[in-house]
């Protein structure tokens, strides 16, 4: 279950990507690390961690 600092980034970023009419292909959480995976289009892949920093991987 991902954190609520990740949820709300979550939101963000997606309303952030698709304002500029990027499409998002999949959102998950990885279970070995317990971060929240943004995949959208094919370059871009956004990392959040549990405190709701995130970065481009």
């Amino acid at each position: 279950m991902p954190t609520t600092a990740q949820a709300l980034k979550c939101f963000q970023l997606c309303c952030n990507l698709t304002s500029q009419y990027c499409s998002i292909d999949l959102i998950t959480l990885d279970n070995r690390t317990g971060n929240v995976i943004i995949l959208a289009r094919e370059a871009i892949n956004i990392e959040i961690e549990s405190s709701g920093e995130w970065r481009f991987v």
